[in-house]
């Protein structure tokens, strides 16, 4: 029943466009074109298949299956570990790309100077991001700190971006074992081996899972250690392993332990069946009741460890840098989201669902939906589910639950958050050929191989290749070397201010005056960018308390229906107020922007060479140049809005700046 109920639930949420039916608030606007595209790719297949069997069938051609060569499995890892470099250098350049990506290498390089955080600096402005917590005197990463202790790894060898395609590999490795172990009860061990390997394989291969382990993305290690943690299990629950006790559930929690380091729902979601399995074991002799308590050591190492980093930057050992950022709404729960809509229970389902829908696409990119394989194993699967696949499909169903009860939409190389699952799809896709072949005679085999293959070089030949330009030519700015930029300029070591736009520039101004992360996203939202800016520089000037500034905003707020996304910005997040007329101070503003602008953060991964980069704050700069006497200053600007703009460097005139009037 349950292999069913999963299928089931594959079918609903992948096919149904929830997202558009229900009134949520969210929207697939992809889903139509995405369904068009697996109609047609599925028609073309069936074609292929059909006219296989045709020709079969009328002993046109004679043909059988070729016996694929035996690859070891160190094999398979060392030809993902080479798939993902190159992924890594040709397509997602070596550098981090998301915001999430920068602010944990930024991390990562805090901690691989020895320290867990840095003192927060007398103007934040000139300097604060997203995701970065410096409302206090110390300034650290929101994110927990498993993900940017494994990047500093990297950084301690000079290679940041190695750890991703080093943990994809290990994981490649251990999905293997995982395989070879669940055929193993019902196959002799040599066909248990083969079926680990090619398990392994497809694992490897996966577009999704190696866009993702080539990443800076953190998604890489929390899915490396609920891999180890499962591994163990299963070896730890074998009956007929003599030797699998304290040891092995020891390695079971660490792994656990490690993952809610990196991800905490994600470890979570994998945990609690893995605690049920350990407490029903443990209730049937003292041994069992040792090991658990030896896999709560191992979870409890690796937590504590997390709670002093805790302890040392938020001042609590279970507060995380998110709380610190945006309160309690950042965390699970039906409630007012840090920014945008209240999640509610239609949402998470609508979130769900995108989730589901995407994967059709991104998991395999193949032409037909992604999503039937697995659920076609899972309807197919007879007899009792061993107890392994159990674990990992109620692990599967936490995890979506989790992040159905979540508010923020998280989609990176595909829909990120659910990346463990992909393992779960991984394993039942592997074992639909073996689950299918019983069922079907010679022709209609060799017509649904054919299929199968058509499938497989459309994919390599169209899919691919366009995912591949996507991720190649997007986010640019992101990618430039900006330590090269400076040498080239002869200005290493100097104060370079980086040119963001006016939108950038208002947010880190509310954020140095006091007004929290999630205030700060409603008032942008919510009021005239011209109208903020002035209330900004009005509060600078005459030093407000925040609370008198967001007394002031508050008023401001009073026109929020009526705003639009600025007409004449080439930054549509600014808002506008339909009618107004601006001063000359912001339409210089919005000039500047149309002159080119680029972003502050892939910046501050950038400063190896001792360089400073901060924001350009226009004549505010003055307060960066007198509390940096001995750097010369210097102005980043890109020439123009297009994605291939140019990068320059102009040096400015220290005394010009010094002699510039605050607004």
């Amino acid at each position: 029943m349950a292999p069913r109920l999963a299928a089931l639930l594959l079918l609903v949420l992948g096919f149904v466009p929830w997202a558009t039916l229900l009134p949520g608030g969210e929207q697939d606007r992809a889903w139509w074109p995405r369904l068009l595209d697996h109609a047609n790719g599925t028609l073309i297949c069936a074609g292929v298949g059909f006219i296989a069997w045709m020709l079969v069938r009328r002993r046109a051609i004679a043909w059988r299956m070729p016996r694929l060569p035996t690859v070891p499995l160190w094999g398979v890892m060392a030809g993902a570990f080479a798939l993902y470099v190159a992924i890594a250098w040709g397509v997602l350049s070596h550098r981090p790309l998301l915001i999430d990506e920068i602010v944990q290498l930024w991390q990562a390089r805090v901690y691989a100077s020895g320290a867990l955080s840095l003192p927060t600096e007398r103007y934040p402005e000139f300097r604060s991001i997203l995701h970065v917590v410096d409302v206090g005197a110390r300034t650290y990463s929101q994110f927990p700190p498993g993900g940017p202790a494994f990047l500093a790894l990297g950084v301690l060898v000079g290679a940041p971006w190695i750890v991703g395609p080093a943990f994809g590999a290990l994981s490649v490795g251990l999905m293997g074992r995982l395989a070879r172990g669940l055929a193993a009860e019902d196959a002799e061990d040599a066909s248990a081996a083969r079926f680990g390997v090619a398990t392994a394989a497809l694992f490897a291969v996966t577009p999704f899972v190696a866009f993702m382990a080539a990443s800076h993305m953190n998604h890489v290690t929390a899915l490396w250690a609920l891999l180890v943690s499962a591994v163990a299990l299963q070896h730890h629950t074998r009956e007929h392993a003599p030797h699998a006790g304290v040891g092995s559930a020891f390695v079971v929690g660490t792994g656990l332990g490690i993952a809610a380091t990196v991800r905490p729902l994600d470890a979570f979601a994998f945990a609690i069946p893995s605690a049920i399995w350990l407490l029903v074991r443990a209730r049937r002799s003292p041994r069992h009741l040792m090991a658990l308590l030896a896999s709560g050591v191992g979870v409890a190492l690796p937590f504590a460890a997390m709670m002093y980093v805790n302890a040392e930057t938020t001042g609590a050992p279970l507060r995380f840098g998110y709380d610190v950022l945006w309160g309690s709404a950042h965390g699970l729960g039906f409630h007012a989201a840090p920014w945008g809509a209240a999640h509610t229970p239609m949402r998470g389902i609508e979130l769900l669902s995108l989730y589901a829908t995407r994967l059709q696409s991104y998991l395999f990119e193949l032409p037909v939906p992604s999503l039937l394989f697995p659920a076609a194993a899972l309807w197919l699967s007879r007899g009792a589910l061993r107890a392994m696949d159990r674990y990992l499909l109620a692990s599967a169903a936490l995890l979506l639950a989790s992040y159905g009860a979540y508010w923020h939409d998280g989609f990176f190389l595909g829909p990120r958050f659910v990346y463990p699952l992909a393992p779960v799809l991984v394993l039942w896709t592997a074992r639909l050929p073996r689950l299918l072949a019983p069922r079907l005679s010679g022709p209609v085999r060799i017509g649904v191989l054919s299929g199968v293959a058509a499938a497989l070089v459309l994919a390599i030949t169209a899919n691919l290749p366009l995912r591949v330009a996507q991720y190649r030519n997007g986010l640019t700015s992101m990618r430039v070397d900006y330590a090269r930029l400076a040498r080239d300029a002869d200005a290493t070591g100097g104060l370079i201010f980086v040119r963001e736009s006016w939108g950038a520039q208002l947010m880190a101004r509310l954020w140095a005056l006091g007004v929290s992360r999630p205030a700060s996203a409603a008032y942008y939202r919510g009021i005239d960018a011209c109208a903020l800016d002035g209330a900004i520089a009005e509060a600078e000037r005459s030093a407000w308390s925040s609370a008198a500034l967001e007394a002031r905003l508050q008023t401001l707020l009073a026109d929020s229906a009526k705003l639009v996304a600025s007409p004449v910005s080439p930054d549509t997040t600014e808002r506008a107020l339909p009618g107004s007329v601006y001063p000359a101070r912001c339409s210089d503003r919005i000039m500047a922007d149309r002159g080119g602008y680029t972003h502050l953060a892939p910046t501050l991964v950038s400063e190896a060479d001792g360089t400073r980069w901060l924001r350009d704050l226009g004549d505010r700069n003055r307060l960066a140049v007198e509390a940096d006497p001995q750097r010369s200053p210097w102005l980043l600007l890109r020439d123009g809005a297009a994605a291939d703009a140019r990068f320059r460097l102009v040096r400015l005139s220290r005394d010009s700046m010094l002699r510039a009037e605050l607004p």
